[in-house]
């Protein structure tokens, strides 16, 4: 193989394609990381088969994938419109399940908040005392900006 280059997820695919040049290979992990649909995996594919790029997926056996065959480009569609259907079965999960968590009132994950709701209550008994909102913040080690942003979240509810 003349030039094995791998994508990873965090490198765009367009910069990958980019420094391809003909006798590379691109190597991806699974369909899915070509593209969002079936209809883009096809056209990056056939780009590629243009430019005299290889591919290969690994989660398909780590072959090689030719679409320049009646045959393996039959095989690589079906698998990229497969890889486009779990792609929607797995948003359409954590969309039920974060709305079911959000309708039973879960935990929906996040950044644990650093002060109780007890500690901005007295923030705010402070500051309406006449105390400067700064220096409160600072006694209490907190941004300036918290006690707002937490007085406000605290009316809400």
């Amino acid at each position: 193989m003349k030039g094995l280059f791998t994508w990873i997820r965090a490198f765009p695919v367009l910069q990958a394609v980019g420094a391809l040049q003909q006798g590379d290979t691109l190597v991806v992990t699974t369909l899915d990381r070509l593209g969002r649909s079936t209809q883009n995996m096809l056209e990056l594919s056939e780009s590629l088969r243009e430019m005299g790029v290889g591919l290969r997926v690994l989660n398909l056996g780590g072959g090689e994938v030719d679409t320049s065959t009646p045959m393996g480009s039959m095989v690589f569609t079906v698998m990229a419109a497969l890889a486009q259907m779990e792609l929607e079965i797995k948003r359409e999960r954590i969309t039920d399940s974060v709305a079911k968590r959000r309708a039973a009132g879960g935990d929906l994950g996040g950044r644990r908040q650093q002060f109780t709701d007890s500690q901005i209550r007295s923030a705010q008994r402070l500051i309406d005392a006449g105390q400067p909102a700064a220096q409160v913040a600072r006694d209490m080690g907190m941004s300036r900006a918290t006690p707002y942003r937490r007085f406000q979240h605290i009316r809400d509810h």
